[in-house]
């Protein structure tokens, strides 16, 4: 099982939106069984997902003392990836952290969302995790981005896919769906695709069983270096 978070210590750059997409890709493209957890007092993914008519991806509710254990009870009933979500507070993040494999961070292209980061890459690097910063909310052919994939660079790994603000990001969280399910032929699902793409060959994977029917104790990890 692998444990992909959600982290920033800066609000409203978008997390929930792109865990419950990310979550319904990795789910759609065999990745799962995915689950979600909210640990966001807010509870917005949470409420997202009970709009939700399909079973799937699952959802989690969890106690953030217990997240170990409760990660475990996971693991132990056959789910492959928990995708997780933060509140901006520190406690809850660090918690979360120390869990993950691979911490996502959504920073949206303005001077004050760049200048926020620190916190949030200070807490990562504390836990010696692997971390990609994920360019969220940008306008189209835009220079403000553009210069923001740079500056990110020098903090660390940035996705090569923006994110870019569309509608139907927002159209579709309110029903419990993602772009992917109800315009999957748009610019916005293939951003969400090629993003899960990405993300998938960050995380590592179990080595598959060799000739002799045998499964391999080491790890294999794709990595992308920034």
């Amino acid at each position: 099982m692998r444990v992909i978070a959600f982290a920033s210590r800066k609000g409203g750059v978008g997390k929930t939106t792109l865990v419950g997409h990310l979550a319904v890709e990795a789910e759609r493209r065999g990745a799962g069984p995915v689950a979600l957890i909210d640990t966001d007092p807010q509870g917005s993914l949470a409420a997202w997902w009970n709009q939700r008519s399909a079973e799937t991806p699952l959802f989690v509710g969890i106690d953030i003392r217990r997240l170990d254990e409760q990660l475990t009870e996971l693991r132990n009933h056959g789910v492959k990836l928990v995708i997780i979500d933060t509140p901006p507070t520190v406690d809850h993040i660090e918690k979360v952290i120390m869990m993950a494999d691979l911490v996502l961070v959504p920073v949206r292209p303005s001077p004050h969302d760049l200048r926020s980061i620190a916190a949030t890459v200070d807490l990562i690097e504390a836990a010696n995790k692997r971390m990609a910063f994920i360019v969220n909310g940008a306008s189209v052919n835009s220079r403000i981005s553009n210069e923001a994939v740079v500056a990110l660079a020098e903090h660390g790994r940035v996705a090569p896919v923006k994110i870019h603000q569309r509608v139907n990001f927002a159209a579709t969280m309110t029903d419990g769906r993602t772009v992917c399910e109800v315009e999957p032929d748009s610019r916005a699902a293939g951003e969400i695709e090629e993003l899960w793409d990405y993300v998938q060959r960050l995380l590592p994977t179990l080595k598959k069983k060799n000739t002799n029917g045998r499964k391999d104790d080491a790890l294999e990890e794709r990595v992308d270096r920034p």
